[in-house]
């Protein structure tokens, strides 16, 4: 089946700067930070990621949407970027295993999405500029209505999104015959952490992002996760969250954090947090194991980042990885806790598996407690 393009595509960035594309077929305006992603596979994953929510996505990648989707590569309830801008799209798939095309599932979620986009340029740009607030429309707004409306947007920076991506109410994942009992603190996470750590004989209860330290306990744990998500870390403290993780890090159970929870244990122990120019985002960033001298090749997604002098002699904290591009904090270990995080996504969906040992050691600390 053939769709036609009905509409001109408009990009209009905080700056006034004006891209144009052609409309994939779906009429509408979309908002949200735009910034770009280096993966050269594994969109679906990209684009159902929570900690997505409220992003414009810009694909380096040339061709997008040429394998079509599959059911088993959705990593939440549903798309979570607010818009997508690319260089060509891809109507038709060719993968025998796809469920469907990727044209379809942008239409049953009304999707607004602009191909034909000089991305190079574009990725150049906020390379350069770094991550703005951006709109994409494709139903005919002018220039000077987008600029007008965009000024309404509210920046990432102190933006709390956790509340809306996070579970509702509590539910269970894995096996209940399990080994291993983990907690699950909800900031917005990604099916594959959970199936990585059912992998591993773990029975996970996944709570919401407002739970209570008691909640967490209640399901008599032998390790708590601290969930990926969206928005900037220091709006959780304002919602209790910071408090709850204070807990949690006191406490004398294994505790593993990946991004945003990552952020939050450092958050917990005095260490702040900066949002980026640009962000990483993609999954071949280049990460030094300093306490192995390994290196590995990583899936990331994240705008903001601890701060790094901060952690020099700190009391409680110590760098465990490094990203290499530009030496910023990809990893934190507690020195005389089994408490541990990491910045970048180990489970890898998509990516790499260089980091999947982290969900081992994550079990091995549980093993030992």
């Amino acid at each position: 089946m053939e769709y036609k393009r009905k509409e001109d595509g408009i990009i209009v960035l905080a700056d006034g700067t004006v891209f144009y594309g052609k409309s994939i077929g779906i009429k509408g305006t979309a908002f949200g930070e735009i910034c770009f992603n280096t993966g050269m596979t594994g969109y679906q994953e990209v684009f159902t990621d929570p900690s997505y929510y409220g992003q414009i996505m810009l694909s380096t990648n040339p061709h997008i949407g040429n394998y079509g989707v599959n059911a088993d590569e959705v990593d939440s309830d549903g798309i979570k970027i607010a818009g997508l801008v690319c260089k060509n799209f891809s109507y038709e798939y060719s993968r025998p295993g796809a469920d469907g095309s990727l044209y379809d599932y942008f239409d049953a979620h009304q999707l607004v999405a602009i191909s034909d986009v000089d991305t190079r340029a574009l990725t150049a740009y906020i390379r350069d500029n770094g991550a703005m607030n951006a709109v994409l429309s494709t139903d005919g707004k002018s220039v000077e209505e987008l600029k007008a409306l965009l000024k309404e947007v509210p920046s990432m920076e102190g933006l709390e999104l956790s509340s809306v991506v996070s579970t509702k109410e509590p539910y269970f994942y894995g096996n209940p015959e399990s080994k291993y009992r983990v907690s699950v603190l909800d900031l917005g996470i990604k099916t594959n952490i959970l199936r990585c750590l059912a992998e591993r004989d773990c029975y996970i209860q996944v709570f919401p992002y407002n739970s209570s330290y008691e909640d967490l306990l209640a399901f008599n744990p032998n390790g708590i996760f601290l969930s990926n998500g969206p928005g900037d870390p220091q709006a959780l403290a304002d919602k209790g969250v910071l408090t709850v993780v204070k807990q949690v890090v006191e406490g004398n159970l294994p505790v593993f954090g990946i991004c945003l929870g990552h952020q939050l244990i450092c958050l917990s122990q005095g260490v702040g947090t900066y949002k980026m120019f640009s962000g990483h985002r993609g999954v071949n960033h280049p990460v030094l194991n300093v306490l192995t001298g390994k290196g590995e090749i990583t899936s990331q997604n994240h705008g903001f980042a601890v701060i790094k002098e901060e952690l020099t002699n700190h009391p409680t904290l110590e760098i465990s990885h490094l990203h290499l591009n530009d030496q910023t904090v990809a990893g934190v270990r507690m020195k005389n806790k089994a408490v541990f995080s990491v910045q970048y996504h180990p489970e890898s969906s998509p990516g790499p598996h260089d980091s999947r040992y982290l969900f081992d050691d994550f079990v091995s600390n549980m093993s030992k407690n």
